[in-house]
């Protein structure tokens, strides 16, 4: 009994000082890196961490609240797919079937499926966004015709390709069979099953309270972003939410039949190659910590996104972000976090001079990692990632200040090793003698 008292305070200990970290990590974040967002930190239905930073809206400095909407870019994808898996389940079309069948005069489509352009398999390029960042004015056969005329990248089904074209096509066969737009199958099928009610598609015309807007960096000036034709920016793209709808997506689609059943869900679940694509989801990528991970990202100009769910641990974990904040390498530091791995909280960096003489100690190749040196300057893994020196030993990326290295001695002055941050996560890596 005492053993058991002993072990619950120390979890309770434990699980206190997470929650501390994490927001130490957070405001950090916010203070020195200028994170502007959203971030939600759950484990089952407990908050670790629920905190809104920044500016929703820059030109009238407007707070970020809780409930502020975010475009999720590439987040997107997993409701397509889900909106796809309700459709086989309705018998309305299979996960095998051609594209031929959908739009018959597009080329190669008697060799593509459904399953195919879910798991990044079809052979298409990446984007078509020279097109609906430029044009106000298109038509579906126009958009249509347009990425029917881009080559392949191999053979369908002989490769893994990301590729938002795919899962625009998705869309549009979502539209044919339902009879019904994208958005409108989404809202009546998916967000009013989940009670998603903060949740939508966006469009051009649309006002939609408490939206967020959007910055990217323009050497290292924040501007606001270009125009996007919202009417075919979808599929791949194109879904607006906030953090607890999140999370109510998160219980829906993981803990609950309403969104699936079980054969489709476990279908979406499953890796179906070497870069872990399931249905629009990533299955155990490698960032997982060793732990059962589905997740995804998202990234288009100054949308930044990370949707997290550690199956096993039940733990929960999204970062939504309006200003080109590198949510995918934050949400990886916060579930760092949670697994007791060593975090360094951001803080500012001060390059400092230092005999450039000293940088043949440390040029090698150290694991996976390559430190390079020409003309007096350092640089990691290629030449144009310079590391600027903040101490002797250790240094930050000129273009990344979210990524350090310090170089490790031993007792002789020897350099046995680096530790590479990746936004505060500690990594050890050897140096390989030559």
């Amino acid at each position: 009994m005492k053993f058991l008292i002993l072990l619950l305070c120390v979890s309770g200990l434990s699980f206190s000082q997470n929650k501390t970290k994490l927001e130490k990590y957070m405001n950090a974040q916010a203070s020195i890196n200028g994170f502007s967002g959203t971030v939600l930190v759950t484990k089952g239905d407990s908050i670790l961490l629920k905190k809104a930073y920044g500016f929703a809206d820059y030109e009238w400095k407007i707070p970020t609240t809780l409930d502020t909407k975010f475009s999720l870019a590439s987040v997107s994808k997993q409701f397509t797919a889900v909106a796809i898996l309700q459709l086989v389940e309705k018998g309305k079309l299979s996960l095998e079937d051609k594209l031929i069948q959908y739009f018959p005069k597009f080329p190669k489509a008697n060799a593509i499926t459904i399953k195919m352009m879910l798991t990044h398999t079809a052979g298409f390029q990446m984007d078509f966004d020279e097109l609906y960042l430029a044009k106000t004015s298109l038509q579906k056969d126009t958009v249509l015709e347009h990425i029917a005329e881009k080559s392949f990248l191999f053979e369908p089904g002989t490769n893994v390709s990301y590729s938002n074209i795919g899962y625009y096509l998705l869309s549009q066969i979502i539209e044919k069979v339902s009879e019904q737009p994208y958005a409108t199958y989404l809202k009546q099928n998916i967000f009013k099953r989940a009670k998603m009610y903060n949740t939508g598609v966006s469009t051009n015309d649309s006002i939609v309270s408490k939206l967020a807007k959007t910055y990217y960096l323009k050497e290292n000036v924040l501007v606001k972003n270009p125009y996007i034709n919202w009417n075919y920016n979808i599929g791949h793209d194109g879904v607006y939410t906030t953090i607890d709808d999140l999370f109510l997506w998160n219980k829906a689609l993981f803990e609950t039949n309403k969104l699936l059943n079980k054969n489709a869900k476990k279908k979406m679940l499953t890796s179906y190659n070497k870069h872990n694509f399931g249905f629009g989801l990533l299955i155990n990528p490698f960032y997982n910590h060793n732990h059962e991970l589905v997740a995804h990202d998202g990234s288009f100009f100054g949308v930044m996104t990370s949707f997290n769910k550690f199956i096993k641990d039940d733990i929960f974990i999204t970062v939504l972000s309006n200003n080109q904040s590198p949510s995918y390498l934050i949400a990886y530091a916060l579930s760092a976090i949670i697994f007791n791995k060593p975090v360094e909280i951001p803080y500012k960096h001060v390059q400092v001079k230092i005999n450039p003489e000293i940088y043949n100690d440390y040029i090698g190749t150290y694991e996976n990692v390559t430190i390079l040196k020409k003309n007096n300057k350092l640089y990691y893994a290629k030449y144009n990632d310079v590391l600027l020196p903040e101490s002797e030993t250790k240094f930050f990326l000129s273009k990344n200040n979210n990524r350090t290295v310090e170089f490790i001695k031993n007792k002789k002055g020897k350099v046995t090793a680096i530790i590479v941050a990746k936004a505060g996560v500690l990594q050890r890596f050897k140096k390989k003698s030559k």
